[in-house]
């Protein structure tokens, strides 16, 4: 189990409770996720259409949504993945500064500990991002 795990089984007791919000979604935006990453030479126009060091992150469709997949460990991912696959390791306040709608993210798919976050989700995460960078700017 990770702290993320623990965190995330103290929400789940309790959906209403500030504390156990702020404490998981703050260890959330200080966590480095492992996200799966494509070849671009395996994807039509993608090749061209990419800059050297960019990534192509792995974009899942299930029912209509698309899902950034995102993982706490390289081994969880690798198990989902039933390979050893390619991935770029972003922390979480910076995925939530770049993700916009429609975008969602599915979490440790597979294990006990998954988690969906919905746009308004990743939204509002984006504004505390926002808000934590303008308070420091001010010091």
């Amino acid at each position: 189990m990770t702290p993320l795990d623990t965190a995330l089984e103290i929400l789940r007791q309790d959906m209403n409770n500030a504390k156990s919000q702020s404490a998981y979604y703050d260890l959330f935006l200080n966590t480095t996720f492992f996200v799966p990453s494509l070849d671009a030479q395996n994807v039509e126009g993608a090749a061209e259409a990419m800059e050297e060091g960019d990534v192509l992150p792995m974009v899942i469709e299930n029912e209509g949504d698309d899902y950034l997949m995102l993982f706490d460990s390289r081994e969880r991912l690798n198990a989902w993945a039933e390979a050893e696959v390619d991935c770029v390791e972003i922390p979480g306040y910076l995925l939530a500064s770049t993700t916009m709608a429609p975008l969602h993210w599915a979490l440790n798919v597979g294990t006990d500990y998954s988690k969906q976050f919905l746009p308004d989700e990743i939204a509002w995460l984006r504004e505390v991002v926002e808000q934590c960078n303008a308070a420091g700017e001010k010091q």
